[in-house]
């Protein structure tokens, strides 16, 4: 079978949406109705309509109706292209004709249906009715029209509902749009069924094969990447990827990095995209903002402390990356100068004496919640002067391709100064791993990310030693590794986002350190045990309990880079054992 065989109702419409790339639209199911959520985050107006994740439904209660205006029961059909709506009165198909527009397939004869809206005004007329509010609908047919009412609710919900009679392919369009503008030009269902098919498998057929083993999850991560993707609009200046669509409505721009590990094995430009959102809105000090919306950036908060806030320098390692497949040497000189203001903005206002980086904000390091911050900011921690180390040394791999000698020569010095400088103020050689610094003083508590220095590949052989009896040891390497607390330290919390759980980016650079260190057999240990983790759920989701894989409470559902990580992981697993066969 086909991919899309393959995911055959892994849309259950009850977790996982029916959605499409590039939409805003997210069709759920509640009970026998269905509900129209917006991946849209509404921030000038959060404080009257509430948080994105709680908000109601742009579209809420929509009932099918039979031949005697009786509410329809339903039984879901699912593919990542259409999901049919299977009841007494016949089979109603839904379809993406674009990002703002559902096309929805009548059966012949009288049907009907209800719904409420999330709107002020509407009226109707010979083919439907259009809604006015902070989102525009407009619903459309050239089915006969029996019964077509708007009625007020409240100021801002109405109530639909219209019964028609249906001649073959007769369709009804739901428009939801923020512009004036509405779509009520009627296409073919078939056809658009049929294009939607074909746009869905070109997907799906230029990913490289991997595995049997891996396929089926393989293809839910790529229905993932390619459904987390939203249009531009605003502020949002490139197609990008959100974390996840349900629940982090953004760019958060070290998700970037890895989303874009993913993309660059079937669309280089759209991958290098994911990047180049991220700088188009590069601050004129050469930071670079914590996350991107529709209506603005992130790039400080006064909670919980008040400073700047970013996300980790990964941006030079992952540019290389996606250069080392593309061969495209023009985007290497196109980020190559942003990248050096980047650099420059972290070794300028986020230096510390001891010639090494701190965070100022908790945020900034991607680990909001981490017992590391617990005593306070600033901290000198392990992990960012670690993907200093690496971008110096990406930025030097980068001059050397485009041939600027002496810059090559500066930044890979300037690496090994960095791991020096490590290894002199932060290795604690009674513990055997680097210590995170506060007001001058180590701090007491024992995470993954004291061992991340590993990474760097600049260390004496004694401490990268040290270094991998503490990663394999009963701390971290678990059922299913690597927690992001050591289990034996009084802060572990295994449900608690970055105070315990095993998140997958994580294991994905710890894969790659032990390679750098020449542990080929731990880190494809590894690589396994993290790939049985993606697998042992239908979904893919933000972080797991490291010693049931069990999904948190409070982790994010259809998550990116958790789906990226398996993505590349499952094809560099895929060529490592078609490499031993031969």
């Amino acid at each position: 079978m086909g991919a899309i065989e393959n995911l055959h109702n892994r849309i259950n419409l009850t977790t996982i949406p029916f959605t499409e790339r590039g939409s805003r639209v997210l069709v759920f199911r509640k009970g026998d109705t269905l509900a129209l959520r917006m991946a849209e985050r509404w921030e000038k107006w959060q404080d009257r309509v509430g948080h994105y994740r709680q908000r109601p439904p742009v579209i809420d209660q929509l009932t099918l109706l039979g031949a005697d205006g009786a509410p329809l029961t339903f039984t879901p059909d699912t593919y990542p292209h259409v999901i049919s709506l299977l009841t007494e009165a016949g089979q109603f198909d839904w379809t993406f004709l674009d990002a703002e527009s559902l096309l929805i397939r009548l059966p012949p004869g009288r049907s009907g249906l209800s719904f409420r809206a999330y709107a002020q005004s509407g009226q109707t007329d010979r083919r439907g009715c259009t809604l006015q509010g902070r989102r525009n609908i407009a619903c459309t047919t050239q089915a006969r029209l029996l019964r077509n009412t708007i009625q007020i609710v409240d100021e801002e919900v109405l109530q639909v509902e219209m019964q028609l009679e249906a001649a073959p392919g007769d369709v009804l369009l739901l428009n939801i749009t923020p512009r004036r503008a509405y779509n009520r030009s009627l296409p073919d269902a078939a056809a658009t069924i049929e294009a939607a098919r074909k746009s869905w498998q070109a997907w799906f057929e230029s990913a490289p094969p991997v595995l049997d083993v891996y396929q089926k999850q393989y293809e839910y991560a790529w229905w993932v990447m390619r459904v987390g993707l939203l249009n531009t609009r605003y502020f949002f200046t490139r197609e990008a990827c959100v974390p996840s669509k349900v629940h982090y409505v953004g760019v958060w721009h070290w998700d970037q990095f890895f989303h874009a590990l993913a993309y660059r094995h079937v669309d280089s430009r759209l991958a290098e995209d994911q990047l180049r959102i991220v700088f188009d809105h590069q601050l004129p000090n050469g930071m670079l903002p914590d996350a991107i919306h529709d209506e603005g950036l992130v790039t400080h908060l006064t909670y919980p402390v008040d400073a700047d806030v970013t996300k980790p320098p990964l941006a030079a390692w992952t540019a290389l990356k996606l250069y080392e497949l593309s061969g495209r040497r023009d985007f290497l000189d196109e980020l190559y100068e942003p990248l050096l203001r980047w650099h420059n903005w972290w070794l300028t206002f986020n230096a510390n004496h001891n010639d090494l980086c701190e965070y100022r904000h908790p945020f900034s390091s991607g680990l909001d919640d981490s017992p590391l911050w617990d005593a306070g900011m600033p901290v000198v921690a392990p992990d960012l002067n670690t993907y200093l180390c690496l971008q110096c040394e990406s930025l030097g791999r980068i001059a050397e391709i485009l041939g600027y000698a002496d810059d090559a020569a500066r930044f890979r010095a300037d690496a090994d100064d960095m791991a020096q400088a490590m290894l002199a103020n932060l290795w604690d050689e009674r513990r055997g791993y680097f210590v995170a610094l506060h007001n001058h003083e180590p701090l007491h508590v024992f995470t993954l990310f004291n061992l991340l220095p590993l990474w760097t590949g600049r260390l004496p052989q004694d401490v990268v030693e040290r270094l991998i009896q503490h990663l394999t040891g009963a701390d971290f390497w678990s059922q299913y590794p690597l927690p992001t607390v050591a289990l034996s330290d009084p802060a572990f919390d295994p449900v608690q986002m970055w105070r315990g759980p095993t998140w997958v980016n994580i294991n994905y650079l710890f894969i790659e350190a032990l390679q750098r260190v020449g542990r080929h057999d731990l880190a494809q240990t590894l690589r396994g045990k993290t790939l049985e983790l993606l697998m042992r759920h239908d979904d893919i989701y933000e972080y797991y309990h490291p010693l049931t894989a069990e999904r948190p409470p409070k982790a994010a559902p259809i998550f990116g880079w958790s789906s990226a990580v398996f993505i590349d992981l499952a094809i560099q697993e895929t060529i490592s054992r078609q490499r031993n066969e031969t």
